[in-house]
């Protein structure tokens, strides 16, 4: 667990080192749409991640891409997280079994 959160920490602190453009933040909704879309197939989408996106979406909307795309890639890290927690939980519940 707490290598998943050194890896959530990490990737929201991945600043770019230039101001993100409208394409930079089309291609970072786009990856952070799809894995909160495989989170929710999952059924295990968390609730930060969709107001994360639509945070991102609003910033987009309204041409601050920098914010744009640094919501985006927290809202994808935060629904890779939830990919993560749902298959390592798919099997992990057998342990916890009473035999």
């Amino acid at each position: 667990m707490r290598s998943l959160a050194l890896v959530l920490l990490l990737t929201v602190a991945a600043v770019p080192a230039r101001a993100a453009s409208e394409a930079d933040y089309k291609a970072a909704y786009a990856a952070a749409e799809a894995a909160s879309k495989e989170a929710a197939g999952l059924r295990n989408q968390w609730t930060p991640t969709v107001s994360t996106l639509a945070a991102a979406k609003k910033a987009g909307d309204g041409g601050d891409f920098d914010r744009a795309v640094a919501a985006a890639k927290e809202a994808e890290a935060l629904a890779k997280a939830s990919i993560f927690q749902a298959t390592s939980e798919k099997e992990a519940w057998k342990a916890m079994e009473i035999r």
